[in-house]
């Protein structure tokens, strides 16, 4: 029988780890939030530019909105193997992973599901048709150059899907003179990485620019379910992936850019006995083409058209689920003084293949946006009405008020409603019920945030109410005497998060902290894999011409089921990186990660890895 729970492979039981009481990484990291002053964006600094609030470019020191952002440098130093090890140490975000690199990984942003993120590599949306969600053990990180989270609901800018937030991944692009690279590194596990790339610009007045990129990455992987009955075997990992860009300046008014991102992952996994060598085979694409054009100091359009495959498909067990999404977007935007008028049609189309199911479905809608700012004053409001093809029309808006108290010191106020359409699996496999209705939130948050030199804190306390929750129940409408999908639940996603950094002296120090109550309204529990509280903390410094640094990222005790029955039991992770310049052009990395070997686990049954070592060289003339 095929499982209701595509991507997701069930477990035994397995002893319970020791719960974990706030440590002390937890205890520093609120004191450095209240006493040095945070950040919504550790990574970043307040002359960044971001685009994921409202699809337009703005300075992060006048967003209204939650956002982090994590740049290239922060991505290299961080030594992780994917984009979920790296989120997972941006304020409000926690992972779950069933087993080692490669394998079914979820990513919760201010508690909510997988499938409330909307997630965009350089703007082509990444999702699936069976549980939904972006597939981020398929995405590779070594093609990232930059990574946007908007934590808080943005369906009024996005439609469906962005209940919990958003995320956004852009890959390099080029410009100047030709600047090469060539990486190599090798880790524990019979882990080794080789990268190589170009990008740059040429043409009459650099008028074209172009980025290109290549990874591959094989790993022998650890057992990833070290209990009675299941498989002994390494599961490890290969993967290639690719990027491009070529963008071409028509005029100094017009620009038009194409991208690209692709990656083909085999990786193994245990959920059948002994003997068998189970593999999950994923690809993904996100290509996209743009066109903006900017007619007037006032007037600016953008074009896009945009598709993205996720194929999951697993041997010897017989199962393969393809998603294809489509995605059309006239955007315009007029400046008149502070006033910002934003105005977008948008059509996405869904199809998906998996089993007898053979079908699709589309979204039209029609965005508006206004931005205000003026003195110590930011107003930002967005309506957004998507019809369905399928379950008819829902409307969504957000209103956000900003004030600068003084110069240092800034209030924010918001609140939005959001939904997430249910899938076309939800709908129509044997467990589906053709007739589930949307998913929706309604969400509202406050925020103050302090900023001086080097310096800023912030603190955002937030709720998020969902209803119509679609869970797996007991047998009723649908084909399957197994159970059935059904708008059944209603969840709160309610919490604080601080996030701090500081310069002390010649140690640059980073902080978050997140206070949470994600909830089951109906029964009262925890919600499942979520944390009370968890924390990272940070410090990095020069020391004879090497940069030496450490994290300690540490999580509550969470459960692993609805019924709070199985507890996962809370950890500290202790990682340690140091980077130097080996001659001109040369680059060396060292780290290691759970210093401690602590054994834990983020997935009940499924094993995380202990103890790590990884060395890299890169070669990137300057």
């Amino acid at each position: 029988m095929q499982s209701p729970f595509p991507r997701v492979r069930g477990a035994a039981g397995v002893r319970s780890l020791p719960s974990l009481h706030v440590p002390a990484a937890v205890a520093l990291a609120a004191g450095l939030a209240f006493a040095a002053g945070a950040q919504a964006a550790p990574a970043a600094q307040l002359g960044d530019t971001v685009v994921t609030a409202t699809r337009t470019p703005q300075p992060l020191a006048d967003l209204v909105a939650d956002v982090s952002i994590v740049d290239r440098e922060t991505i290299e130093s961080s030594g992780a193997t994917g984009v979920a090890d790296v989120l997972a140490r941006v304020p409000g975000v926690e992972i779950s992973r069933n087993g080692g690199p490669g394998t079914t990984t979820s990513v919760y942003l201010r508690g909510a599901e997988q499938r409330f993120t909307a997630v965009f590599i350089d703007g082509v949306r990444m999702d699936s048709q069976t549980t939904g969600g972006a597939p981020w053990e398929a995405i590779p990180l070594g093609l990232i150059d930059r990574i946007e989270v908007l934590r808080g609901p943005a369906a009024a800018v996005y439609g469906s899907d962005a209940v919990g937030g958003v995320i956004q991944i852009f890959t390099r692009k080029g410009e100047g003179p030709a600047q090469p690279y060539v990486g190599v590194g090798a880790g524990s596990h019979g882990t080794y990485k080789a990268e190589a790339g170009v990008s740059g610009s040429a043409g009459e007045g650099r008028a074209v620019d172009y980025a290109l990129g290549f990874e591959r990455e094989i790993s022998d992987g650890f057992n990833a379910r070290p209990i009675a009955g299941q498989n002994p075997d390494k599961d490890g990992l290969r993967r290639s992936s690719v990027n491009a860009r070529v963008g071409l300046q028509i005029d100094p008014r017009q620009r038009l850019e194409g991208t690209l991102a692709a990656a083909d992952t085999n990786a193994g996994y245990d959920t059948t006995p002994l003997g068998n060598d189970d593999r999950a085979l994923h690809r993904m694409h996100a290509l996209g083409l743009n066109w903006r054009a900017q007619w007037s100091d006032r007037y600016t359009t953008r074009v896009s058209v945009t598709d993205s495959r996720d194929r999951y498909e697993t041997r010897p067990s017989p199962y393969l689920t393809d998603t294809r999404l489509r995605g059309y977007l006239f955007q315009n935007e007029w400046r008149e003084g502070g006033h910002l008028f934003t105005a977008a049609l948008e059509r996405r189309e869904d199809e998906l293949r998996n089993g007898a199911i053979d079908g699709d479905r589309s979204q039209d809608a029609l965005a508006l946006g206004y931005g205000f700012t003026s003195g110590p004053h930011a107003l930002q409001f967005n309506a957004r009405h998507d019809s369905d093809s399928e379950f008819g029309g829902h409307s969504t808006g957000s209103i956000a008020y900003g004030y600068a108290i003084t110069p240092q010191w800034r209030a924010t106020a918001s609140a939005g409603t959001s939904f997430r359409a249910p899938t076309l699996y939800q709908r129509f496999s044997p467990y589906g019920v053709a007739s589930l209705k949307p998913e929706e939130g309604r969400n509202t948050e406050v925020g103050l945030r302090w900023a001086q030199g080097a310096s800023s804190a912030s603190v955002v306390a937030y709720r998020n109410r969902v209803k119509n929750l679609i869970v797996f129940g007991a047998a009723g409408p649908c084909q399957d005497e197994f159970g059935c999908y059904a708008n059944a639940g209603r969840a709160r996603y309610q919490g604080v998060t601080l996030s701090a950094q500081h310069a002390l002296g010649g140690v640059q120090l980073r902080a978050s902290l997140d206070l949470q109550n994600h909830r089951d309204e109906d029964t009262g529990r925890q919600l499942a894999r979520r944390a009370k509280r968890h924390a990272t903390l940070g410090a990095d410094t020069r020391i004879a011409g090497w940069t030496v640094g450490s994290e300690v990222q540490s999580s509550g005790r969470r459960f692993d089921n609805a019924a709070n029955t199985f507890v996962l039991g809370g950890y500290t992770l202790v990682n340690l990186y140091a980077s130097t310049r080996v001659g001109q052009d040369t680059t060396l990395l060292a780290r290691v990660d759970n210093l401690t070997d602590k054994d834990y686990q983020t997935a009940r049954t499924y094993a995380q890895a202990g103890r790590t070592f990884y060395v890299g060289l890169k070669w990137a003339p300057r």
